[in-house]
């Protein structure tokens, strides 16, 4: 009997967390709202940090808020962005290094919710450029950046190889048929990103990997919750 009650408890407890972190259709374990604040209590470099409110002279051009990307829609009901607190940590000491050289980091986009990656997979042309739901994506984890450079005298952009979000050729960073002022932008960007633990995607120059990226969940949750 006693054998029996403990297999009944045991299957309840599944049960319960079964529930709890109930899969998506993709098969994956998404991060909700009460499981993200639970993290942050156990160790803060969980929190997502607003991170224009952390780097004195960050500039937001958040894509997704507008109809200026690749959807030609409206994604995020809020032009702001977020990552996970080390992230944002190293993105200063990024910053402070450029503003020496008189330049700044200009964000596109960071902590992506996942159901937004979900609706990236069904609609783009070329599924080279978004990230598989089967995986999700970094920006699902508060662990990516697409960015780029500006001057801080002028505030406009360093001219790089293609816009953001471009599907073309010359998005890689392999790409070398380019003028040589071009090379030498896209190089400070990804030289200075990497000495503070980021890797840029190779077909993406805008985009970089923050070097931790495994220890984090992925996450759902909306910008209107942070």
């Amino acid at each position: 009997m006693k054998k029996i009650f403990l297999l009944l408890l045991v299957g309840y407890c599944f049960s319960v967390q079964a529930q709890k972190n109930k899969p998506n259709p993709y098969g994956l374990i998404i991060d909700a709202y009460p499981e993200y604040l639970d993290s942050c209590k156990k160790n803060s470099n969980y929190q997502l940090l607003e991170i224009k409110k952390y780097i004195p002279g960050l500039v937001l051009d958040i894509k997704y808020a507008t109809k200026d990307n690749f959807m030609k829609g409206i994604m995020y009901p809020q032009a702001r962005a977020f990552a996970r607190k080390p992230v944002v940590l190293q993105l200063k000491r990024v910053q402070a290094e450029l503003k020496k050289k008189g330049y700044g980091l200009k964000i596109f986009d960071a902590y992506r919710p996942y159901s937004i990656t979900v609706a990236f997979y069904k609609e783009a042309s070329d599924k080279m450029f978004v990230a598989n739901p089967n995986k999700g994506s970094r920006h699902n984890r508060g662990c990516a950046v697409d960015l780029t450079l500006i001057d801080l005298k002028t505030g406009q952009e360093l001219e790089m190889p293609t816009p953001y979000d471009s599907f073309a050729p010359e998005a890689a960073i392999t790409y070398t048929n380019l003028p040589p002022q071009i090379i030498k932008n896209r190089q400070l960007l990804i030289n200075t990103m990497r000495k503070y633990g980021f890797r840029v995607l190779e077909n993406e120059w805008w985009h970089f990997d923050f070097m931790d990226w495994q220890a984090y969940n992925l996450m759902d949750i909306p910008f209107k919750k942070l």
